[in-house]
């Protein structure tokens, strides 16, 4: 079983304390986004959890604690950009905070579990294509020591964030200029050892040497744990997703980044109603347990070929 921690919420930049809680207690309860009132309890012991992915866009405040995640596999996926706080509100300081939190991860950890994500690429009058083309090599000047690729998506205005998006010029983009950012992208990452994927993108861009990414990366998993999975594509994301199958322990509407672009956050009442109900302590990253909820143990098992394992020894 992989863990992903998590597409819904950031876990390492809000939740750090109450992961590591949970990673102590060996469970989690996570509540069915879709039937609230059942919740299933999610085994975190180290005999069934083959990985852990956590997303973030700031993981300072889990590298002191970085050490109780010795006993798992594990990696970052670490959304940076080149925004401001009109698109990313509360990310902080890039220069200052996040560009020295990747290089400090990755200099603890070491680099193949450091993945940098240059995403979702938006278009605006300020965010024009010539911005990212001039960002992205900065970015990679400063990077390109601590991590192995970045995986880039091109934006999908979702209807939750169409009315703030719009109010900032965001739009879509055509597929000559996805080609172009691609094109430039590919060629600075190369001159900097760096490869380049895309995320859940139906665009074929492998004539720039793009491929389609894995953000639940079965190959590295198995290349940091070296061991090997028996693991099935993930049913439930979208078909361009190349993803293993995992379990997300996150729950929507308790991203405090503010992201303009953000699917994870309905209404700004919603996640401050959330957030206000977070409790360190609980198997619930929010809320407590009502007698009107169900839970259920969710069976579970490691997806490790013992086989594999016997004779790669």
């Amino acid at each position: 079983m992989i863990i992903s921690a998590s597409r819904r919420t950031d876990i390492p930049s809000y939740y750090s304390k109450w992961f590591f809680n949970r990673i102590k207690a060996g469970f989690v309860y996570v509540r069915n986004p879709m039937n609230p009132r059942r919740i299933s309890e999610v085994s975190l012991s180290p005999d069934v959890v083959d990985g852990i992915v956590l997303w973030t866009k700031n993981p300072a405040p889990m590298l002191r604690r970085i050490d109780e995640l010795r006993d798992y596999t594990y990696y970052f996926q670490f959304t940076l950009t080149p925004y401001g706080t009109d698109v990313e509100k509360n990310v902080p300081s890039k220069n200052d905070i996040l560009i020295p939190a990747f290089q400090k991860l990755s200099s603890i950890i070491g680099k193949e579990r450091v993945v940098w994500r240059y995403d979702p690429i938006l278009l605006s009058d300020k965010y024009n294509i010539e911005y990212h083309v001039k960002y992205f090599r900065l970015l990679c000047d400063k990077l390109a020591d601590y991590t192995e690729k970045c995986t880039i998506s091109f934006i999908d205005i979702y209807k939750n964030i169409k009315r703030e998006s719009a109010s900032l010029g965001v739009r879509p983009l055509y597929p000559e200029q996805e080609e172009e950012i691609a094109a430039c992208f590919s060629e600075t990452a190369k001159e900097h050892g760096i490869y380049i994927d895309t995320c859940a993108e139906n665009v074929d861009l492998s004539k720039y040497g793009v491929g389609h990414a894995s953000c639940i990366d079965k190959t590295r998993l198995e290349r940091i744990g070296n061991y090997k999975l028996d693991i099935e594509k993930d049913k439930n994301q979208r078909g361009a997703c190349g993803c293993a199958a995992s379990i997300d322990i996150g729950a929507y509407n308790t991203c405090k980044n503010g992201c303009v672009y953000c699917y994870a956050n309905l209404s700004q009442t919603l996640l401050s109603n959330c957030c206000g109900r977070h409790n360190p302590s609980s198997p619930l990253l929010y809320g407590e347990i009502s007698s009107d909820d169900i839970i259920r143990s969710r069976e579970i098992k490691s997806c490790k070929d013992s086989q594999m394992e016997l004779f790669g020894k």
